[in-house]
């Protein structure tokens, strides 16, 4: 979620208190936290908030919807739905969207990953700006660590981020990872103890993308990056003003 958050040793504590998952409980618990104000408010002033004005030149966005890119990339929209850290959906169609060379260097992995029985399972993609406001508005300050400043906007806000895991191909299920997405403790972490499927499907995940070109996120298993994000503009434009198949 936060691509710029660090972790203290209150980490375990924080867990808990964020009412997830504890460390022996299913990997794929969702992880919550309670809202500190009902998200319908905090939505209203969101939108109506304005994105940080950024300095420079940049590409053109060209944001290409994931869902026209394979038919074995398929979409678990959790932002679209309730299954997610808040407990309600701040997505209004569940779409994914990334910057148009991101979009192609995940296809290439796609392909690549195939040949070895899995596909990707897409979590999120490009987040419109006023998202990553309410997730920050919505979380008690002292869990801020775990979400994106909007004062500073996210890398998913530039189309460049890509939140992700792998599922079976013949099965249609997904793999076992060390957690769920969206797990706010150190058992997410792209280096954290596993089970050898475990391992062993968080590297393939990671060796596929890494080798088109995106890089992983220590913190988060799930999250990768384009290489070429700081090229873009923060962007603010809601999923149905996009174009399906750009």
């Amino acid at each position: 979620m936060n691509t710029n958050r660090t972790f203290g040793p209150a980490v375990a504590l924080v867990a808990a208190c964020l009412g997830g998952a504890a460390a022996d409980e299913p990997a794929r618990q969702t992880f919550r936290i309670r809202p500190v104000r009902p998200i319908a408010e905090i939505r209203a002033e969101a939108l109506a908030a304005k994105p940080p004005k950024e300095k420079g030149e940049f590409a053109t966005a060209d944001l290409v919807d994931l869902a026209t890119l394979d038919p074995r990339i398929k979409l678990e929209i959790r932002y679209a739905t309730a299954d997610n850290f808040l407990g309600v959906p701040v997505y209004t169609t569940p779409r994914a969207f990334l910057q148009r060379p991101a979009a192609e260097a995940l296809k290439r992995a796609q392909a690549k990953l195939a040949a070895q029985g899995f596909g990707l399972l897409i979590y999120d993609g490009y987040r419109p700006w006023h998202v990553t406001k309410i997730f920050r508005e919505a979380t008690p300050a002292q869990y801020h660590d775990f979400v994106a400043d909007p004062a500073k906007g996210s890398r998913h806000n530039r189309g460049c981020a890509v939140d992700l895991t792998l599922y079976d191909i013949k099965t249609g299920e997904p793999v076992d990872m060390p957690t769920g997405y969206d797990d706010f403790t150190e058992r997410a972490y792209s280096d954290a103890p596993a089970t050898p499927a475990q391992a062993a499907h968080r590297a393939a995940l990671r060796k596929a993308l890494e080798a088109e070109g995106f890089l992983h996120l220590p913190e988060e298993w799930w999250h990768y990056d384009y290489k070429d994000w700081k090229r873009y503009p923060i962007q603010n434009v809601e999923f149905e003003k996009l174009e399906a198949g750009k």
